[in-house]
């Protein structure tokens, strides 16, 4: 199984998968199914086995809860209404010792703990007028790229690479940046399910020198305004459970906390633990 990831689906008698694979992260996550949950689960298992995977995921509908519970899942989050409305449990299985291992799950329980202490009464932020708000198009692809190749060493998606992001935008992912004289020194994107109705916001990622103005909590609310426009209403972000930062940012911007995934992608420098942040954009 080479490096890049793929999404396959795979209809037999009795069931349908939708199986994102995920090589570099070594894991398989389950975006959709539907049919005989214990005959899917071997097929996952299957998978599982066949590209050496050391966690699978899987994204359960809430009358499925129990079931997939029994198959030996654990919950890790819930992301409120992901289903055009419904709740969605992300169920999660290991198969290594390693991945199932972790030292920073008190630290990070203690972060969430003092996150939740923090003022809400969120200051709209005005910052310089050399900073500049846009929604980038595929021209800006190769500068997103060096933006993120900078803040991140590694990253579980190819963003490195401008014609990852360029198909992203095809697909329908949105991206707003800040420049700064002439650069892109701040940016983020949302991720659409249109069949769904939902959105991950993600990818967020500014310059250490420009961290002071408040740019990201700018740009996370314009994906929201255009996400609302789209009638998009479930927002929801992954960020990394030791980035005290972006979490505190989403909880001042009015996300909940849903919970946290163990071990989930490489990130930064490191096999990273994620935290789940899900808000509904229809009571903004």
């Amino acid at each position: 199984m080479n490096q890049t990831a793929s999404t396959i689906f795979l209809e037999e008698d009795y069931y349908f998968l939708e199986v994102y694979l995920d090589p570099f992260n070594k894991r398989i996550r389950i975006d959709d199914y539907r049919g005989n949950t214990k005959l899917l689960m071997e097929k996952a298992e299957e998978l599982v086995l066949k590209h050496k995977a050391e966690k699978l995921i899987i994204k359960v509908r809430r009358e499925d809860y129990f079931t997939f519970l029994e198959e030996g899942l654990q919950p890790e989050a819930v992301v409120d209404r992901y289903f055009l409305g419904s709740d969605a449990y992300f169920f999660s299985k290991f198969y290594t010792l390693e991945r199932k291992n972790n030292d920073h799950w008190v630290i990070e329980d203690g972060m969430i703990h003092s996150i939740y202490q923090l003022d809400t009464s969120v200051q709209k932020a005005f910052p310089p007028k050399e900073y500049e708000l846009r929604k980038a198009d595929d021209s800006c692809a190769k500068e997103l790229a060096a933006l993120y190749r900078q803040v991140f060493q590694i990253y579980p998606t190819p963003l490195h690479e401008p014609e990852y992001i360029k198909k992203t935008m095809k697909e329908g992912t949105i991206y707003y940046t800040f420049f700064h004289s002439g650069k892109i020194v701040s940016a983020a994107s949302a991720e659409v399910n249109s069949l769904y109705k939902n959105a991950e916001l993600t990818d967020c990622a500014t310059l250490k020198e420009h961290r002071k103005y408040g740019l990201m909590k700018i740009i996370l609310q314009e994906l929201e305004g255009e996400l609302q426009r789209k009638g998009i209403y479930c927002a929801y972000s992954i960020a990394r459970s030791l980035s005290f930062g972006m979490n505190a940012v989403l909880f001042q911007l009015g996300y909940s906390y849903r919970g946290r995934f163990m071990n989930n992608c490489f990130i930064y420098d490191k096999l990273e633990n994620m935290n789940m942040w899900v808000k509904n954009l229809a009571n903004c």
